[in-house]
């Protein structure tokens, strides 16, 4: 399920970088890709989270904020950078919604991902009536 309404909020599962072609971006973070490399993976996964809201909540024009975004980095042991890639979907939010797409954040590193995912992101937004 891609995200359920309770209410004014919209929960919405984990969302990977799914490209328009269907493929995905894969690989872990410190090990086959950089972090310039996850800032834009990271932004390809907050253009295809966009679409699911506009496909849940009928129109991004329903989104009042942003409420709470988790992202998640698959990452080498050793990198500590999660924070900048994340920064991709984040930015994304603020250039869409404006300072309603700054919501509360966070970002982790996790030994591995579904599919080999670069990055996985779940968020929270609340909707207008």
């Amino acid at each position: 399920m891609a995200g359920v309404q309770t209410g004014d909020l919209l929960f919405l599962s984990g969302c990977g970088p799914q490209r328009t072609d269907g493929s995905y971006v894969r690989g872990r973070l410190g090990a086959d890709l950089d972090v310039a490399q996850g800032y834009d993976a990271a932004r390809v996964a907050g253009l295809a989270m966009l679409s699911r809201i506009r496909q849940l909540a009928g129109s991004l024009d329903r989104v009042a904020r942003v409420i709470k975004v988790l992202g998640m980095v698959n990452a080498a042991p050793d990198f500590i950078e999660q924070p900048k890639v994340i920064n991709g979907f984040s930015d994304l939010m603020v250039e869409v919604f404006g300072e309603a797409g700054r919501g509360a954040r966070a970002a982790v590193g996790m030994s591995t991902l579904s599919g080999g995912m670069a990055i996985e992101i779940e968020m929270v937004v609340e909707l207008k009536p």
